[in-house]
């Protein structure tokens, strides 16, 4: 069984973004911008904003973080948005989910210049996805990065390979499910509602779990020798560490997967790792097409 390391995974694009940010300062005088926009106090969006922030900077990257009150009117948002689109140093305009109530998330993203829409949110970048014009998309981060985790085990062709994707966000599962059709995989797409999902499960050669359920996938789901890659984040008791503890687990009971499965993701060091350094990768990009130039590949 192999554990997919997605630390090292991450490691190596933030190396390409380090040395195709360098070449691009040399070769243009352009340095990528990043601009983070956050509204509210919400714990863990500003611990994500931060670590998004100090990636950046690590890269050579340019980063603009703008922390908004909560109470920030539609005006407001959308006038800052307006000012990042329009901005020739920022190529890359990303709104921290989820937004306060009185904003409606889906109005701000689709506000969004969709070349500096570095999450891969907006109608036209969903629209170039599904109709397979990957050349001018932005891909969400978190089902780019699985997308390189699964070529790295089996390969850029996924012909006669059966997916399963379990979730159907706008952020994860649909995307992801786009991504494997492009590589030629079979793919089916389920969620928690779906009728017998264990024996879909167990049909699959490629299984993306990213539904936000606790080790809802079991060992005896898996098809032996399968691909397996857990987009859980869930928090857990943990009385075993003290009192009020919790620890980290993903949707996927990785304990007794593994026994089965050819290779699969942790929680925590898989998946995670690699959204963050997609999005250097996705802002880089942004960077070399607003340049006129051809992006690396990632």
């Amino acid at each position: 069984m192999i554990r997919i390391d997605g630390k090292a995974a991450a490691e190596t694009v933030i190396g390409k973004v380090k040395t195709a940010t360098a070449d691009l300062i040399t070769r243009k005088g352009i340095t990528p911008g990043l601009a983070v926009v956050i509204v509210g106090t919400d714990p863990a969006s500003q611990v994500y904003v931060a670590s998004k922030a100090k990636k950046a900077r690590e890269c050579g990257l340019n980063s603009f973080e703008h922390a908004l009150p909560a109470e920030t009117s539609r005006e407001d948002l959308l006038a800052l948005v307006d000012r990042l689109n329009n901005d020739p140093a920022v190529h890359g305009v990303l709104v921290q989910m989820p937004l306060p109530p009185h904003l409606d998330d889906l109005e701000i993203i689709q506000h969004i210049d969709p070349d500096k829409d570095v999450d891969g949110l907006t109608e036209i970048n969903v629209g170039r996805l599904v109709s397979g014009n990957l050349k001018e998309a932005f891909v969400p981060c978190t089902p780019a990065g699985c997308m390189i985790l699964i070529r790295d085990q089996l390969g850029e062709d996924l012909s006669g390979k059966n997916a399963l994707v379990i979730g159907r966000s706008i952020l994860v599962g649909k995307p992801m499910a786009n991504l494997l059709l492009h590589a030629n995989a079979t793919v089916t797409m389920a969620h928690s509602r779906t009728a017998n999902l264990d024996e879909l499960c167990r049909q699959s050669d490629i299984l993306v779990a990213a539904v936000g359920r606790p080790q809802m996938v079991k060992r005896y789901w898996v098809k032996p020798g399968a691909t397996v890659i857990d987009v859980g984040m869930n928090r857990i008791p943990a009385p075993e560490k003290g009192e009020g503890k919790t620890r980290l687990v993903g949707d996927v009971d990785y304990e007794g997967v593994s026994e089965v499965a050819d290779a699969i993701t942790p929680v925590p060091g898989g998946v995670g790792p690699m959204t963050i350094a997609m999005l250097m990768a996705n802002t880089l990009t942004a960077a070399y097409r607003a340049a006129g130039l051809e992006p690396p590949h990632f």
